[in-house]
């Protein structure tokens, strides 16, 4: 249990056995008692460290936000900014999201708001204690109230809410996201969140070990944060890792889904390749869906070769793999869009080498012969990841329009159905030949021969 692995790890007395043989009789108030004594000696003395006054904290003051602070405050509740957009203004951006954090229950929130008129979207984030107002039908603000996470089972947990700040910074992931901003700019940092974004370090909140237990998906959480926050990709603690390795296998009871949201965006950030090299040295892959033997050597040419293209996750995580089984077994355990599978698929089926005298023409006539209106999208991700000279002439090509209609082919005689598409895809592949310059009259000379072929072709099978 998470809460007994905390115990052994952080309270170092001679009765710490006594704690663990009691656990399952202890109150949540004594629960939060045992948490409360492992946090506070690793805490922050004064957390107030700072204040802000730039101009990118000041851009945050809306209409909306400025009455949902006077209607907190009226009521005696206290309210903060908290998470990723206290990092984001710290670092002198501007926040695109802003999450805030209360000391109100969400009974508390409704019941204010109900009175106000505001109206609350989104409940399916009550069991979590976030309660999501609309104000002026103009603003969507997420408001949680501080909790304590008492039990977890890697990756739910069962809260107990608190208004002690202190104990809800000690439940969040990682230090630089760990921090509360007040209204008037004060910046609150229990764990020395600031200190370790000056430093571009990327560290857990307290013990690593503990913070990864209580949810397993925070494992790819520290990677895609590393890779926005750190300046180079080698710069991991190797404690931090030794945590990461430990407990990987607690990946496999994560949904597919929500490893692919982390995942995706680790691949389409700062060092992807390198990230991607380093999961996999932690023992990660096969419990994210990939297969037990990868091509290590693949990834890193695509990346060394492709990091300034601009790379999509997929295209990047599909050079691990070796054939479409394996596509379609990482597309099983992710829940890949149609169009990340397909693209997948694509990539395995047309990655190798295709000489020819025209470089591009192979490449267009998988545009113009395919089927489906992402196949353009498609081989441009395949140039991408074979780094070819001719990337910029495919994106401005723009895809001839066939000239030969069905119409066309009935003059001829050729009857309607499955028969006339293969008559047209026949014709496709004497145009795109032609690099697209035969005229209707030349190709509509072919049909006689062209069905004449198909047809003997049809007696053969027969």
């Amino acid at each position: 249990m998470n809460f007994c692995k905390l115990l052994r790890k952080t309270i170092k007395l001679k009765s710490c056995v006594r704690y663990l043989n009691n656990y399952k009789t202890f109150s949540k108030r004594q629960r939060i008692e045992e948490i409360r004594k492992t946090v506070f000696p690793k805490s922050r003395k004064n957390p107030v460290i700072m204040k802000l006054e730039t101009p990118e904290f000041k851009s945050i003051f809306t209409d909306e936000l400025n009455l949902l602070i006077k209607l907190f405050k009226d009521n005696g509740f206290e309210l903060r900014v908290a998470g990723g957009a206290v990092r984001d203004l710290l670092m002198g951006n501007k926040p695109k999201d802003l999450d805030f954090a209360t000391t109100a229950t969400p009974d508390q929130m409704k019941e204010l708001f109900t009175n106000e008129g505001i109206r609350m979207i989104n409940m399916k984030g009550e069991k979590h204690g976030t309660i999501t107002a609309r104000i002026n039908d103009k603003e969507n603000f997420e408001i949680t109230t501080l909790r304590v996470d008492l039990v977890t089972d890697g990756r739910h947990a069962d809260v107990q809410f608190t208004t002690d700040w202190l104990l809800d910074a000690n439940r969040r992931d990682l230090t630089i996201n760990s921090m509360y901003l007040c209204f008037d700019g004060t910046v609150i940092d229990y764990f020395y969140g600031y200190e370790d974004l000056k430093k571009r370090r990327v560290c857990f909140v307290g013990d690593a070990e503990t913070r990864i237990i209580e949810d397993y998906l925070r494992i790819l959480r520290y990677f895609r944060f590393f890779g926005r926050i750190s300046e180079r990709p080698d710069t991991h603690e190797e404690v931090t890792l030794e945590a990461i390795r430990k407990n990987a296998s607690g990946l496999g009871q994560v949904s597919g889904e929500r490893i692919w949201v982390e995942l995706k965006q680790i691949l389409e950030g700062n060092f992807a390749g390198e990230l991607a090299l380093t999961i996999l040295d932690c023992g990660i892959g096969p419990y994210i869906g990939l297969p037990n033997k990868v091509r290590i050597d693949e990834l890193q040419r695509v990346w060394g070769k492709g990091k300034h293209l601009s790379l999509k996750g997929i295209t990047l995580l599909t050079s691990l793999l070796s054939n479409e089984e394996d596509a379609l077994a990482l597309h099983n355990r992710l829940k890949l869009s149609a169009y990340e599978r397909d693209l997948a698929l694509f990539i395995i089926q047309h990655r190798a080498p295709k000489p020819s005298p025209d470089p591009l023409l192979p490449y267009q006539k998988l545009v113009v012969l395919g089927k489906g209106k992402d196949i353009k999208d498609y081989v441009i991700q395949v140039l991408k990841y074979n780094n070819s000279p001719y990337i910029q002439d495919f994106e401005s090509w723009i895809p001839p329009k066939f000239p030969v209609t069905g119409t066309m082919l009935k003059d001829y005689g050729v009857e309607s159905g499955k028969f006339m598409g293969a008559v047209l895809s026949e014709l496709k592949e004497i145009w795109a030949e032609s690099k697209f310059n035969k005229t209707i009259d030349e190709l509509l000379k072919d049909v006689p021969h062209i069905v004449s072929t198909l047809k003997e072709r049809k007696k053969v099978k027969q």
